[in-house]
């Protein structure tokens, strides 16, 4: 059996700051403890197809902190897709609400890697929409 625990976990709790950091107005101490959660060579692309490294990244939580009312993420359907020498990539469905009632529903990929010190982290995530 393979054990992707730890790449499960390191989802659920990045979501849980994610959704904190833009539902609640935070220090930028928090914004620096998300942060670390991803690698400085960072990758991703959105459900629109825009790429994104570390910095924008980074813009993009500053840009949004604390600014989505009554946000929330649901996860599910997390999935491992292969084990590899420095980390794993695993699936999942992320559902997405705020007090307005924008719901968004999309499907990601992560590739996770373990830092020098064992930590995993965050090195490219790819994300795409759900058909409603």
């Amino acid at each position: 059996m393979t054990d992707y625990t730890d790449y499960f976990d390191e989802v659920i709790r990045a979501h849980e700051a994610i959704e904190r950091w833009f539902a609640v107005e935070e220090d930028e101490a928090a914004l620096e403890r998300l942060m670390t959660r991803f690698s400085p060579r960072f990758s991703m692309v959105t459900p629109l197809g825009r790429v994104l490294d570390f910095q924008a990244l980074r813009a993009l939580f500053q840009m949004a902190g604390g600014k989505k009312s009554g946000f929330r993420i649901e996860l599910g359907e997390l999935q491992g897709i292969a084990l590899h020498g420095r980390g794993a990539t695993v699936s999942y469905r992320e559902q997405q609400t705020d007090a307005s009632g924008l719901h968004t529903d999309r499907r990601s990929t992560v590739v996770f890697e373990k830092n020098e010190s064992g930590r995993v982290i965050w090195r490219h995530l790819h994300e795409t929409f759900c058909q409603g």
